[in-house]
């Protein structure tokens, strides 16, 4: 979970300047849904989306 907070920060809350806690929220939530788990590769799921990884389990 640390590493993933880690991440988080990094590739979108540093940097940025949100007007509103809900703008944030919004963010945050695309980040994760639309970015994190369907298009950013994983090291530790050999290099696939977590969404990819799923169906193939």
């Amino acid at each position: 979970m640390e590493s993933f907070y880690h991440t988080l920060k990094v590739e979108l809350v540093y940097g940025q300047r949100y007007r509103t806690r809900k703008e944030a929220q919004l963010a945050v939530f695309d980040y994760i849904e639309i970015y994190y788990n369907r298009q950013r590769l994983h090291s530790r799921l050999d290099y696939q989306t977590p969404e990819a990884f799923e169906l193939t389990a």
